[in-house]
């Protein structure tokens, strides 16, 4: 069966629509982008899009690579005072003369709507409930969830152990209890960890990575890969149209992860907007 992420999303979001009605005051969102990368251009505009559809207050601050690490420290102090603003997002990456760690840093926990600073990564890690949970891989919980996917007592395998994808996930899958494999590029015989997988992550940005004969008959496959090839079409690190075959459960892409990485974005605007708007 292949699990339609495009469906799942559009319900959170129509959820959230609702929810958002019933205030008067609405959640604020601020997304800095300081990079010159199409794709990260692409995405702000799909955030700003979908908070303004939300209801949302929306503030996009876009940058050239004038700006400095100063000012864009400034930017995220005065965010951070901004009772108006519920989340700050960073778009990653920045440019290189800006240092990621620090400014992601500087970000209010509180605030942080992407979960990736320190404090609330310690907090998923230790299997304590976070400020926010990174989107992407919420994501790809909430999607084996909405499918009745059994996550309890299965063998995960994880691939791609990045701070916003591979090791997030993996924290999360192993809270649900999961028995957990953490595989990267290092992973020497790749191909006997996955064929012992009930449920196969794959975020490696390695086109068509994982083959049919690399899956196990009834395994369940999330390809987080999105790769665009020469001919302009996007694919994952699956190869789809001949793992499906095999999978009880696929992702395709795009519209498998993909949406749920911008519902689980919007879903923690609000979370933050209720933590800082106690009744």
């Amino acid at each position: 069966m292949i699990i339609d992420g495009k469906k799942v999303a559009f319900l959170i979001l129509e959820e959230l629509k609702e929810k958002v009605k019933k205030f008067d005051k609405k959640p604020g969102l601020a997304v800095i982008l300081a990079n010159d990368d199409p794709s990260s251009r692409i995405y702000v505009a799909s955030k700003e899009k979908h908070s303004l559809n939300l209801g949302y207050k929306s503030c996009v601050y876009r940058f050239d690579n004038s700006i400095t690490q100063g000012k864009l420290t400034e930017l995220i102090h005065e965010l951070n005072e901004n009772p108006d603003i519920n989340g700050i997002l960073v778009q990653l990456p920045l440019y290189s003369h800006l240092n990621e760690s620090e400014i992601i840093e500087l970000i209010d926990p509180r605030k942080d709507v992407d979960g990736f600073h320190p404090f609330n990564i310690g907090k998923l890690y230790a299997g304590f409930n976070p400020y926010a949970v990174c989107c992407t891989p919420k994501g790809i919980v909430k999607l084996l969830k909405a499918y009745n996917i059994k996550i309890e007592g299965k063998n995960a395998l994880v691939i791609g152990r990045s701070n916003i994808v591979g090791k997030p996930v993996a924290s999360l899958l192993s809270n649900e209890n999961a028995t957990v494999t953490l595989a990267h590029s290092k992973t020497q015989n790749l191909k006997e960890y996955t064929k012992n997988a009930d449920i196969i992550v794959s975020a490696t940005g390695k086109a068509k990575l994982i083959t049919s004969s690399m899956v196990k008959k009834g395994a369940v496959v999330i390809d987080v890969g999105i790769i665009k090839q020469d001919n302009g079409r996007l694919v994952g690190d699956v190869d789809f149209e001949k793992v499906k075959d095999v999978a009880s459960y696929i992702t395709p892409v795009p519209g498998g992860v993909g949406p749920m990485t911008i519902a689980c974005l919007m879903e923690n605007t609000f979370e933050l907007f209720l933590l800082h708007n106690k009744r």
